[in-house]
């Protein structure tokens, strides 16, 4: 772990959202799974992206698999 993310954790909900990513799920179909729209969804994955200290969903599905939370 990086000095940036050290002790940073992910809640349930956010872990499983990177996880359908991963899967190949898109942002609109992980919002109708999650009963929100494709735009919370994107706005929770920003936040998600900003707390780890990452750019873009995909390096943030890599971060969570390197730390095996996916």
């Amino acid at each position: 772990m990086d000095a940036l993310t050290e002790g940073v954790e992910l809640s349930d909900a956010d872990v499983a959202l990177l996880a359908e990513l991963a899967k190949g799920v898109t942002v609109d179909r992980v919002g109708r799974r999650l009963d929100v729209s494709g735009r919370t969804v994107r706005r929770r994955l920003r936040g998600i992206c900003d707390r780890i200290g990452v750019d873009t969903a995909i390096e943030a599905v890599a971060w969570a698999a390197r730390r095996q939370l996916i």
